[in-house]
């Protein structure tokens, strides 16, 4: 899914946009089959019992409840976590109701490290830590593929024509 091009500036384009990992779902999906197989069980406990159409109504209504909860609500956190990077700026979005953002002009920007320990090696992913002049690290947690998009912002950082570094050296 691209980013909306109506909330670029002029001569604004996109670089990278990117989800968090799918390591961040394994728990939800644990979840998922966990409430399925315990909800299919106790479902055929009760289909002997007398009042097994209530059981099997107030069974559906928890498992309903528990499949949002658990699973439901850290999918569309998942599917709504953004992050992107342009040819200006760095930005992270995330929320469907309560919906926050922020962004980090390339220019600002006076270090990008990473860090992964072995599970996210193993996956494939790793925290982006982006500092920017007179304010703390922003660290960005399960970036697919940390490494690439490291290089790739630092190659950002260091090629942008808009920033006050190039134009001192007669860049434009």
């Amino acid at each position: 899914m691209a980013y909306p091009d109506d909330l670029l500036s002029d001569g604004e384009r996109v670089v990278l946009h990117k989800h968090p990992h799918w390591k961040m779902l394994l728990l939800p999906y644990l979840y998922l089959i966990v409430v399925l197989g315990l909800g299919i069980w106790a479902a055929i406990l009760v289909q002997d019992l007398t009042w097994a159409t209530i059981a099997w109504i107030i069974l559906g209504a928890l498992a309903l409840i528990l499949v949002i909860f658990l699973f439901f609500v850290p999918f569309v956190r998942w599917r709504t976590t953004h992050f992107i990077v342009t040819t200006d700026r760095v930005m992270a979005r995330e929320g469907v109701i309560n919906r926050t953002g922020i962004d980090i002009p390339l220019s600002r920007i006076s270090s990008v490290r990473f860090e992964h320990g072995l599970i996210d090696r193993i996956v494939g992913c790793g925290t982006l830590i982006i500092e920017s002049s007179a304010q703390e690290p922003l660290e960005f947690d399960d970036i697919p593929r940390v490494e690439k998009v490291h290089t790739l912002l630092y190659r950002e950082v260091n090629d942008n024509p808009n920033d006050d570094y190039s134009r001192v050296d007669g860049r434009q």
